[in-house]
């Protein structure tokens, strides 16, 4: 069974933060749906994420690929670490 919340817009409207947060420790995919994350691979790559779907290991939302967001689907063992840092509001 995946999870898959109810609120929150599919894809992103607008690109991601421009400063790439430092790397935690300890980070869980579930708390980042429907928010900006940046993820690092256990292969070294990292990347600007959106998750919108979280089913059974995988991990399915939009990548930034410096231009636009775009789909994109992977293993969520691959996964060293995620940050999904809070966007600053105005009040």
């Amino acid at each position: 069974m995946g999870y898959f919340p109810s609120q929150g817009p599919m894809r992103p409207q607008s690109p991601p933060p421009t400063v790439r947060p430092p790397k935690p420790y300890v980070s869980y995919i579930i708390d980042c749906v429907y928010q900006n994350t940046y993820i690092w691979l256990r292969d070294g790559r990292q990347f600007w994420f959106y998750p919108t779907r979280i089913e059974m290991d995988e991990i399915s939302g939009y990548r930034w690929n410096g231009a636009y967001w775009e789909f994109y689907g992977f293993d969520e063992g691959l996964i060293d670490a995620v940050s999904c840092p809070a966007t600053p509001t105005l009040y």
